[in-house]
């Protein structure tokens, strides 16, 4: 990857890693833990989580023999504000044609609505 939102959006892109995500949203976990629910080895556990913590998504502590994985939420602030943008583009557009939409008529002959002239 070149840049952190394209890591960003390639850790996310599959549904393995948003689970993993969304699992450690409630707390820190071990690989083993993180493992349980997917029917997949712990290397390749391991694999996605090399890929989430590249994106830096999630780091990995040391405790004794364990090492925990945290989410890192600070890793989707770039992505969350390219979203942002976008969101910001479909509400725009969506109130232009709400007002356009207002500038129509209902037609009593049954036909097309007629735009209002002004």
């Amino acid at each position: 990857m070149t840049d952190a939102l394209s890591a960003t959006f390639f850790a996310l892109a599959d549904p393995t890693r948003r689970a993993i995500l969304a699992r450690l949203a409630s707390g820190d976990a071990t690989v083993t833990e993180l493992a349980e629910p997917h029917e997949m080895s712990l290397a390749a556990i391991s694999k996605h989580l090399k890929v989430l913590e590249g994106a830096g998504l999630i780091s990995r502590g040391r405790e004794a023999q364990w090492r925990p994985c945290h989410l890192e939420a600070g890793g989707m602030r770039e992505a969350a504000s390219f979203i942002e943008e976008y969101r910001r583009f479909w509400d725009d557009s969506f109130a232009s044609l709400k007002e356009y939409v207002k500038t129509l008529e209902p037609r009593t002959d049954g036909g097309k609505p007629e735009r209002k002239r002004k």
